[in-house]
């Protein structure tokens, strides 16, 4: 791979989040680049590594998702170096993100993440986000790493269900 061929990568990935006023998950990202057929996977993965190492992209790791913001280095960086992306493929991101924006939009509205406390519990920490800020967050404490995992994986399932219900008894 040459180095002309990874600056385009890079210069994708930092386009697609700028073009978002949310953070993208691996997934989204590769799912536009395999689906395209601009870089392979671990192309794509060396990339993304590259970009977080440099700082030009923030990583947030959680047990079942990898969410990527660009950071104010990475916006400087391609609004200088913007016009080196093929105005073609400019146009492919930019329908790729109308066409799937609610559904991108809506997978990265909620979060789950769990990690073991010292007493040896477990936090489930649980979150729904509108427009960058927390509509609820709940935290809870369970006694097992496996119960950790249920709980984030049925809040992944379940929080319009569990967010209507605290809030009908709370309003």
């Amino acid at each position: 791979m040459t180095n002309e061929a990874l600056k385009l990568y890079k210069l994708i990935i930092l386009y697609m989040l700028n073009r978002v006023d949310f953070p993208m998950t691996n997934s989204q990202i590769s799912k536009f680049i395999l689906e395209e057929g601009y870089a392979t996977y671990f192309r794509l993965q060396q990339a993304l590594a590259e970009l977080a190492e440099s700082g030009f992209i923030k990583e947030e790791v959680t047990y079942r998702r990898t969410y990527y913001y660009l950071t104010e280095d990475g916006a400087q960086t391609i609004a200088f170096f913007r016009n080196d992306i093929p105005a073609a493929i400019q146009k492919d991101i930019d329908s790729f993100l109308i066409h799937h924006k609610y559904e991108l939009k809506d997978e990265v509205s909620v979060k789950a993440d769990y990690y073991r406390k010292t007493n040896g519990e477990y936090s489930v920490c649980c979150q729904v986000y509108e427009h960058g800020e927390p509509m609820i967050e709940l935290n809870i404490a369970v006694p097992s790493e496996e119960e950790a995992r249920t709980a984030a994986d049925s809040w992944m399932d379940k929080n319009q269900e569990i967010y209507a219900f605290v809030m009908s008894k709370l309003l």
